[in-house]
């Protein structure tokens, strides 16, 4: 990573280090009139089980609900080492049990129904839960029948897995049933989408089971854009790893899928169609069904947000974080939803005594494994402005693309740490 050192980078990050009450603005001893205050949070991911968690943290006395319709969460960030068989689907599970320790009421139940003009949230279990703050983190839905030919029901044999837990599963199912001297197909959705290196990512760790037990098999990415996340530092080390098993096909080239056929395990594009033993589709994507709903969306299919506390800029008291928030230029990441839910919780906790929020410093950073000791990296620093939300210039920084084997293994070891930084300040 250049410019920016590990060290500071993680102390500005925050990830279980600075990242407590007092780094945002407030000692965890002050509650003030906001004590009474109702805070919903819908969605128990990267996002919302951070900002409910840091919301208890910044005033206790605050009433703090958390509705997740899943006892567990499943991470997709690690999922691709999943499907390569270097994790376990148990070691990337989460319960929420340290999110009621801090404190907060964990609801297992889906919203179906937002009213912004009462402030409540409709349940399917038939419950209404009144609120004063409202936080939205859906996560992503997906575009269903944007390709031609792919659905829910098409997903059960091209699987996307880009929901991690059964999907994630099913596609190593998949991989694992592959023949040598069999292509798999990697089709790769167009901007913006959730974790944009974690597809070019997903063909690297297949690639490196496929070398080690079926190595005349190759990998076939199809692509509709022209350019891709750490595209260079992938590349070289697709040429390093795995010469000649890998091929990815941009969209002037042929590479923007038009639809599929599951019958015959086909992938028709603009030019040509192609056949694939196992197929991974990763459809376009939009935000999740509940923003939707109550109308937090545009006709981007994201929601847009104020840039300094990520309020609604559809209906106000409601705020969005993470994958299904127009936060342009920040990309869809976990850590990312991480960051902004701390800032939400800060804006949320000074606006409710009566306090201007702070112009937040969001952090992002992306780990990437192309074989278990190849690991390249991603760091972005952000900040609020008047013009919105601008990348700060030369306060990240991607892996230099001439390194050693020995850095490329110490990224992989640092990959490690990151999933384990995070992991314990959301669910432990």
């Amino acid at each position: 990573m250049s410019k920016l050192t590990r060290r500071k980078f993680l102390r500005l990050a925050g990830v279980g280090l600075a990242s407590g009450a007092g780094a945002l603005g407030f000692s965890r001893s002050a509650s003030a009139q906001s004590g009474a205050a109702r805070i919903v949070v819908i969605g128990g991911g990267f996002g919302g089980a951070t900002c409910a968690n840091y919301l208890k943290r910044l005033d206790p006395g605050l009433s703090v609900t958390l509705v997740e319709s899943s006892k567990r969460f499943v991470t997709c960030p690690f999922s691709n080492y999943v499907i390569a068989d270097w994790r376990t689907i148990s070691t990337i599970t989460h319960n929420y049990a340290a999110t009621q320790k801090h404190g907060v009421e964990v609801v297992q139940d889906t919203a179906i129904a937002i009213d912004a003009i009462a402030r409540q949230v409709s349940l399917k279990s038939g419950k209404r839960l009144a609120y004063d703050r409202l936080v939205v983190s859906p996560g992503i839905d997906f575009k269903w029948g944007a390709i031609e030919g792919y659905d829910e029901a098409a997903a059960e044999v091209m699987p996307h897995a880009w929901k991690a837990g059964p999907q994630t599963l099913l596609l190593r199912k998949k991989i694992l049933g592959m023949r040598n001297g069999d292509t798999f197909i990697l089709v790769a959705p167009g901007n913006p989408f959730r974790c944009p290196p974690a597809p070019y990512e997903r063909a690297s760790v297949i690639a490196y089971y496929l070398k080690s037990y079926k190595p005349r098999s190759k990998i076939l990415i199809l692509d509709s854009k022209e350019s891709f996340s750490e595209q260079a530092l992938f590349m070289d080390g697709w040429d390093a790893l795995y010469p000649g098993m890998i091929e990815w096909v941009s969209g002037a080239r042929g590479g923007r899928v038009t639809s599929v056929n599951t019958k015959t395990m086909t992938v028709a594009t603009e030019i040509e169609k192609y056949r694939g033993n196992a197929v991974n589709v990763i459809p376009p994507q939009m935000a999740g069904n509940i923003a939707r709903d109550a109308g937090l969306v545009d006709e981007t299919g994201w929601c847009p947000v104020d840039p300094r506390t990520f309020e609604s800029k559809k209906h106000k008291g409601i705020h969005v974080i993470g994958d299904a928030a127009n936060a342009a230029p920040m990309p869809k990441s976990g850590f990312v939803a991480n960051s902004q839910a701390k800032i939400v919780a800060s804006a949320i906790t000074r606006e409710l005594r009566g306090h201007a929020p702070f112009d937040g410093v969001y952090v992002n950073t992306c780990y990437s494994l192309l074989a278990p000791d190849y690991g390249i990296s991603m760091a972005n620093v952000y900040r609020t402005s008047a013009d919105g939300i601008q990348e700060v210039s030369g306060a990240g920084g991607v892996s230099p693309r001439e390194a050693s084997a020995a850095f490329r293994a110490e990224e992989a070891k640092y990959a490690a740490g990151w999933y384990a930084s995070i992991v314990a300040d959301i669910w432990s």
